[in-house]
């Protein structure tokens, strides 16, 4: 297969046709097939990226997402952050985030700063 810049759906499904075979194949990483393996998945991404974007999460849903996952409750955060009150205000959208804030959620819940900074 020569490889290019993948432009139509077609292509796209032809690469990714040819790297299940490549897998199948067992192809060596270092390999020159294994290098042109890592170009086609670039190319892949690449398209990806571009016809079937991820859109960001909403920053206090991916908080309240993540206290949910460490089954945390808005009084665990009294203390921590500010009052219940305040903590209300932020989750609910009637307060802004602050640096502090996004430092802490970023700290304490583990939340990657581009969802916290978007």
């Amino acid at each position: 297969m020569e490889l290019r810049i993948i432009k139509t759906k077609k292509q796209y499904t032809q690469y990714l046709d040819w790297v299940d075979l490549q897998f199948d194949r067992k192809v060596k990483p270092h390999s020159s097939d294994g290098e042109k393996l890592e170009l086609a998945l670039l190319l892949i991404k690449q398209y990806e990226d571009k016809h079937f974007p991820i859109p960001v999460p909403d920053v206090i849903d991916a908080i309240k997402f993540k206290m949910q996952d460490l089954g945390l409750k808005n009084k665990d955060l009294v203390g921590k952050i500010g009052s219940k009150g305040y903590i209300s205000a932020i989750l609910n959208k009637r307060k802004p985030l602050t640096f502090e804030l996004v430092k802490f959620f970023h700290k304490e819940f583990m939340i990657p700063a581009e969802i916290l900074l978007a």
